[in-house]
């Protein structure tokens, strides 16, 4: 007797994202057979990130771990990359000059930063990637994230964002150190 498996799917090593529209801002993300929509930076891909640009950063940049919002999902989502529970205070330090920039923080925290536990649901799963963040340079962006997009795919501030169903099929193929490719 021949029993028919059904082969696993690949793993993702390496998301690219490819602008779509005249607009600069909606793409489509593709890797490993896999290609979905998504929302990027309102300003598109630049090659020279600052702060506060609205656009996303040129290059390749490995998924270095997340968040997930523990209220939002009743089991923590299978995921390749670390995904750590998020709490109300947890916080992301956007100062330039702050010895925090591009760090996690709490909300108590005294520089400019964002809330990571938000009333929208953007961030109820949030990976980061590892732009100026294992090398920090000051003012060359902070907080460019992986996560949750708007229904409508409105742009972001620097990040690349998609649907929830589209993330979670991706979380648990994704290879440990992943990459998201801007070209």
């Amino acid at each position: 007797m021949h029993v028919k498996v059904k082969p696993k799917a690949s793993l993702i090593t390496r998301l690219h994202v490819r602008v779509i529209s005249a607009a600069r801002h909606q793409g489509r993300l593709t890797g490993a057979n896999l290609s979905v929509p998504c929302a990027i930076g309102r300003s598109g891909i630049s090659a020279m990130k600052r702060e506060g640009d609205g656009a996303s950063p040129k290059g390749v940049f490995p998924i270095v771990g997340g968040f997930y919002r523990p209220d939002r999902f009743a089991v923590r989502p299978r995921a390749g990359v670390g995904l750590q529970r998020l709490r109300s205070q947890d916080g992301w330090c956007d100062a330039p000059g702050d010895r925090n920039y591009n760090r996690p923080v709490s909300t108590a925290y005294p520089a400019s930063h964002e809330r990571l536990w938000r009333d929208d649901d953007l961030y109820d799963i949030v990976l980061v990637l590892d732009c100026n963040f294992t090398r920090r340079r000051h003012s060359a962006g902070s907080a460019i994230f992986f996560h949750l997009s708007k229904a409508d795919f409105a742009p972001t501030a620097g990040c690349v964002a998609v649907r929830r169903r589209d993330m979670l099929r991706l979380l648990d193929r994704l290879a440990r150190r992943a990459c998201v490719v801007f070209p």
